[in-house]
């Protein structure tokens, strides 16, 4: 294009154009380049996991409400909540991984997988809802709130325990059992109700055809622990492998074995012991009844029945003391049996389990913290201290700790 003298004109605006667009893309280039992208949100943990950290929180804070409860009592309420304190110290520290989790890393693990987590089936709460829901006491403990909160902490271990991997739904079941009857035992000594538990399920009557639908596979289940799950001190199966049908087999055995020594010792008790021995010699029975049953479901061979076992001399000085040791023979049995079954055999070797803990101690003995699980507490790790809050100094001179945020 010419000017009025006829020149032609630069094309200079047409390059400072030019330039002035090169800049602003170099920038807004530079600038994405430079805002650093959204991490994505971390997978959910697998559902024992979760089970495992929300177990850890709750049994934290109800530890923490049983220590203000024996701090502020004296005599045998006392030693009832101190107890209950040592009882809960044993399974966090057996909740505990390796590295040594804290409560509040737990805490943080069973909430990080949110409402949208594997749950298990619908309408029943996971282990987040569980953990988040507030199952110990807050502030101020009190007894009747100590035994709620360990009842309905018992009864969502137990719910985890139906789904969770072998190992972890064998310690869950453990780790429930324990609290349940420990609400029973803070239950009585407050007056109130102790908290209701199903009766152990009953078995199919279907059993054949249950068995030719499920096939002839009686090998561990998913999630199972592949070492022997034969505890020391207890009579493995031949086989010596740790499968459902070998754990079904110990558990028909032990049974078997259970309901001799519950003969032999009602010639031997008299007044409500006998009733008592008369009374669980028919649960017994029953529950032979059923192992042999569930032994058939999955097509496994029923293992003979022995026409005799030899007891000690103690037992038949001292009978109700045998038939207490016969019972917390019982535990690891239905332990092994929660960590190498699914399913319905699984929902009926927890309760099984929670009916023998129960009848454990009507016998006088204690199952422990864990019952069903043979435990060397001295190979569990510590817990951690708890961070002391760092003191400040008021205008009056009294010493009073940050509130919290």
């Amino acid at each position: 294009m010419n000017d009025d003298s006829g020149r032609k004109r630069a094309p200079a605006s047409y390059l400072r154009y030019g330039l002035l667009a090169l800049s602003a893309f170099l920038v807004l280039s530079l600038g994405f380049a430079l805002i650093p992208r959204e991490s994505p949100a971390p997978p959910a943990p697998p559902f024992s996991e979760q089970a495992r950290a929300a177990a850890l929180a709750e049994t934290q804070d109800l530890r923490t409400a049983s220590q203000q409860l024996a701090e502020g009592s004296s005599g045998a309420r006392r030693q009832l909540f101190s107890h209950t304190v040592t009882l809960l110290t044993t399974q966090a520290r057996a909740l505990l991984l390796p590295g040594g989790a804290t409560a509040g890393s737990a805490a943080g693990a069973s909430s990080a997988a949110g409402a949208s987590s594997a749950a298990g089936a619908p309408g029943t709460a996971g282990p987040a809802a569980t953990a988040s829901s507030g199952t110990a006491p807050s502030g101020t403990a009190t007894l009747p709130a100590l035994v709620a909160a360990l009842s309905k902490s018992g009864k969502a271990r137990l719910a985890h325990a139906e789904k969770a991997d072998g190992g972890m739904a064998r310690l869950l079941a453990a780790v429930g059992t324990a609290q349940l009857l420990q609400a029973t035992a803070l239950a009585q000594a407050a007056g109130t109700p102790p908290p209701a538990l199903e009766a152990p399920a009953a078995t199919r009557s279907n059993a054949a055809a249950a068995c030719s639908s499920a096939g002839s596979s009686v090998g561990p289940q998913d999630g199972a622990p592949s070492s022997n799950g034969t505890q020391p001190g207890q009579t493995a199966d031949p086989s010596g492998s740790a499968t459902l049908a070998a754990a079904l087999n110990r558990v028909v055995r032990t049974e078997v074995e259970t309901v001799y020594g519950y003969q032999v010792a009602l010639t031997r008790l008299n007044g409500s012991a006998a009733d008592r021995a008369a009374a669980l010699l028919a649960t017994h029975e029953t529950l032979v009844a059923q192992a042999e049953a569930y032994t058939r479901v999955h097509c496994a061979s029923v293992p003979p029945r022995e026409p005799g076992y030899t007891l000690g001399t103690s037992f038949l000085q001292k009978p109700a003391a045998g038939l207490a040791s016969l019972e917390a023979g019982t535990l690891p049995v239905y332990g092994d049996l929660v960590a190498l079954s699914e399913g319905e055999t699984r929902r009926w070797a927890i309760s099984s389990l929670v009916a023998a803990a129960q009848r454990t101690t009507r016998w006088g003995s204690d199952p422990g913290p864990v019952p069903g699980i043979v435990l060397d507490t001295t190979l569990l790790p510590e817990l951690p201290e708890p961070a002391a809050p760092s003191a400040r100094q008021t205008d009056g001179g009294a010493t009073a700790t940050p509130a919290a945020p």
